[in-house]
């Protein structure tokens, strides 16, 4: 176990400037984030009596999001968090007022397949806030990998509490309380965190056009082949969270019990907040690409057990016990490629590269709640948790094949943070490694 000495570390990390200002109001709208989805599902099952149609609007949400959010990371990379943030987040609350205002009227379903499309531009806020740590402690990977490891443990602690919260509204006042409570703290807490202006980023130089001094020439962060492979897992990744939470519901409604999905999801939630701050306190004695294959092992093993308790129908009890398990695994993999996005780019592309990586995980949410919600509808309750297990099956193989992109050498989070753009020290994201063509191809075959 840590010592009190070793958990007082996550404590230095507040010792600089603001750092608690701009992480405690990120925390508001990362929470609306983390209801938006179980809120949909409930008032859209209620309303409309379809987890079908559910996960439809949900994976439409999603997609659209996942376009938007690397084209706003572009903009915060160009023109710095504040003046983006602040339209992106006064604009996206207009066409989730149109969703409610859809549902409450009985509107057609194409009108809330368009709605939630529109609701493209919001800003990734955990994206922003690693992006500040890192120019915080540029100089310090050991407090990085605490910092990483804290952030992780942040947005694992709102997806515990976010579907709680989320579930308790919508079955104590109404269906929409949970959308309209999701909606007001991810306004209020993108306009409070692009306020927090003393711990912002300075902006990176612009790139000069062409090629730069070390012959690599700049553009889409995807250039870098150990990326594409990041992004590629993480999208198997996030079909992991959306089906595990769509067939967490249905299952919990199978059994007569609704109202306890939300604390099920909070004990995966629980076991990826519980295992990521643990893993901050640990020295990192290995490449950040191997700790990444480990994690990804890890997270393919331990997704068995609640396809084991579906198909064996378990009771809740045993059920959120194999969930809690579960998460253990899913909280180290993403510190992990967090740490490899910020190695493999420079600091001017930080945002648009998280950004991605989270782009991919939210495609892999919207795929794995559509998936979800047709077996839940059509098949046995239980049978919905062999999409998680196959789809950690599937990151775990696409990891390991761009794995010579991941364990290769990477320019440093020290060195992608301080080197100016264009200097023949900086990486541009290991465009110039050799082969990538054939690294993408193997990729793609794999999927």
């Amino acid at each position: 176990m840590p010592s009190r000495a070793s958990l007082a570390s996550y404590r230095r990390l507040f010792a600089a400037p603001g750092a608690v200002a701009f992480t405690s109001t990120g925390l508001l709208g990362r929470l609306a984030l983390s209801m938006n989805g179980v809120a949909l599902v409930v008032l859209l099952s209620e309303r409309r009596g379809s987890y079908g149609l559910a996960g439809a609007v949900s994976a439409a949400g999603l997609v659209a999001g996942a376009v938007g959010m690397p084209l706003i990371g572009r903009l915060v990379d160009r023109y710095g968090q504040a003046r983006v943030t602040v339209p992106a987040a006064l604009y996206n609350a207009v066409p989730l007022t149109g969703l409610l205002l859809c549902v409450r009227l009985g509107a057609p379903d194409w009108t809330l397949l368009l709605c939630s499309a529109a609701c493209s531009a919001a800003p990734n806020l955990g994206g922003m806030a690693r992006s500040r740590w890192a120019h915080l402690y540029r100089d310090d990977p050991v407090a990085r990998h605490l910092a990483n490891s804290f952030e992780q443990a942040l947005d694992e602690l709102c997806f515990m509490a976010g579907p709680v919260l989320a579930m308790l509204l919508c079955t104590t006042l109404a269906p929409e309380a949970g959308l309209i409570t999701a909606g007001t703290l991810g306004t209020a807490g993108a306009l409070l965190f692009a306020a927090q202006r003393r711990t912002e980023p300075p902006l990176s130089p612009a790139p000069a056009q062409g090629p730069d001094p070390a012959g690599r020439r700049h553009g889409s962060p995807l250039r870098a082949p150990g990326l594409r492979v990041l992004v590629l897992t993480f999208l198997a990744t996030g079909m992991v969270f959306g089906a595990t939470e769509i067939t967490t519901v249905a299952y919990a409604d199978a059994l007569g019990h609704k109202a306890s999905a939300g604390l099920l999801l909070a004990l995966v939630a629980a076991g990826s907040c519980v295992a990521g701050l643990l893993f901050g306190l640990l020295t990192p004695r290995r490449a950040p690409g191997a700790r990444f294959l480990f994690g990804a092992t890890a997270m393919a093993a331990v997704l068995l057990l609640p396809l084991a308790a579906g198909l064996g129908g378990a009771g809740l009890g045993l059920l959120g016990v194999a969930l809690f398990a579960a998460g253990t695994a899913t909280a180290p993999t993403m510190v992990t490629g967090m740490t490899l996005v910020q190695e493999l780019l420079p600091q001017r592309q930080f945002n648009e590269g998280m950004a991605m990586a989270v782009s991919g995980i939210v495609v892999g949410i919207s795929a794995g709640a559509a998936l979800a919600g047709t077996v839940a509808e059509q098949a046995a309750p239980g049978t919905g948790y062999a999409l998680p297990a196959v789809a950690a099956g599937l990151a775990l193989l696409i990891a390991l094949a761009g794995r010579r992109h991941l364990t290769g050498r990477t320019s440093g989070a020290g060195t992608s943070a301080n080197v100016p753009a264009g200097t023949p020290g900086e990486t541009s994201g290991g465009a110039s490694d050799a082969g990538p063509e054939n690294a993408e191809q193997i990729v793609s075959g794999t999927v």
